[in-house]
């Protein structure tokens, strides 16, 4: 697999200068990159002639390269004196801006396994909250699935402002980001757990969001590297696990539930997605094709609330498929006034948490 400048990059930017304590990217001392298959090649500006100090970056610049890009990466770094740098005092770090400090709340939507719908099932909660008229976010934090694009049929490149900062796309009201808006369709994301959490660092750091009533981030399936970094960087309100009623799915719930609870999140609930199939004709019958309260069941003995079912209907699918929330497609069709129970559902529980008082908990792992 060929390397890229970005990829060099973002391994890079993980190099601390151990006097300064910044990164050696922000303190511009990576120059003349040049990135050929997997050669590597850079100059490390220094601001004096500082022999271990240089070696010292040297060796962990390369060290970052191999493990965050290519162990078979070959790097090959020169040493430069800037000296219009000499007398320069480094600048001191400013402290970061709390992440999504502008969201009132922030509704974590995760799933034990795929394949459940959970981006469907995000994706109809954002569009019926707004729908109420309130601001609404939603941001795809699936680095290797990006789903948004297709279900808002919506491939443009965002912008970006003067300080470097990515502008959203908007549809329906809602403001999105996704990795699928960022890179062609048809491009597989070949990175390491590193790199893609670095991504949803970005998304929740250098993107204008702006004063939002509702945040909904569509996580990846499991309880892996991209859910812990979120739970780290920002206080989430609560989650919401997807489940389908079949046995397989509901014993990754637990897990889900189990890894938010671990972390002081609050479980605001489980939806129960595909729940149901009715035929058209026969708008009284039910047809449980998937196993019948399961979900329930679990929740009942998870001691977290069940929002809602979800029938699985074929409008579902196709108004996904054709851009456009089935919610907004078909404002009186039987799954919609299911969204816009599971959606009241969820604005109950995070009522009943903010009337409880209990503050946001944003987590620090110690290693």
């Amino acid at each position: 697999m060929s390397i890229n400048k970005e990829q060099v990059k973002t391994a890079l930017a993980h190099v601390l200068h151990p006097e300064v304590k910044q990164d050696l990217i922000s303190l511009d001392m990576i120059q003349d990159l040049i990135v050929q298959d997997k050669y590597v090649s850079f100059t490390l500006e220094m601001p004096a002639q500082n022999d271990a100090l240089a070696s010292e970056l040297k060796q962990r610049c390369e060290g970052a390269v191999h493990k965050f890009i290519d162990r078979e990466a070959i790097v090959d770094i020169q040493v430069g004196i800037n000296v219009s740098k000499r007398q320069e005092a480094p600048k001191p770090a400013e402290p970061p801006a709390q992440p999504l400090s502008g969201v009132k709340n922030i509704i974590a939507v995760a799933s034990g396994k795929g394949g459940v719908g959970k981006s469907t099932v995000a994706v109809n909660i954002a569009a019926a909250l707004a729908r109420t008229g309130a601001k609404v976010g939603l941001m795809d934090t699936d680095i290797y699935g990006p789903s948004i694009p297709t279900m808002f049929d919506l491939f443009e490149r965002p912008n970006i402002t003067t300080q470097k900062k990515l502008i959203p796309l908007e549809k329906y009201g809602i403001k999105m980001v996704s990795m699928g808006f960022l890179v062609d369709v048809n491009q597989a994301m070949v990175w390491r757990g590193p790199m893609a959490t670095s991504a949803i660092q970005q998304f929740m750091k250098d993107v204008e969001w702006g004063e939002l009533d509702y945040m909904i981030l569509d996580l990846p399936p499991g309880t892996g590297d991209i859910q812990l970094t979120i739970v780290q960087t920002i206080p989430l309100s609560g989650a919401v696990i997807v489940s389908t009623p079949q046995t397989v799915a509901l014993d990754d719930v637990r897990k889900g539930v189990a890894m938010f609870q671990k972390v002081k999140v609050p479980v605001l609930g489980v939806i129960e997605n595909m729940a149901y199939f009715t035929p058209p004709d026969m708008p009284d019958k039910k047809y449980h094709i998937f196993g019948e309260g399961g979900a329930t069941r679990l929740a009942e003995e998870l001691a977290v609330p069940v929002l809602g079912e979800i029938p699985i209907e074929q409008p579902i699918r196709e108004a996904g498929d054709n851009g456009k929330p089935i919610v907004l497609a078909d404002e009186q069709s039987n799954a919609a006034h299911a969204f816009y129970t599971v959606t009241s559902n969820l604005q109950q529980q995070l009522s009943l948490r903010e009337a409880e008082a209990k503050p946001k908990v944003q987590i620090s792992f110690k290693s």
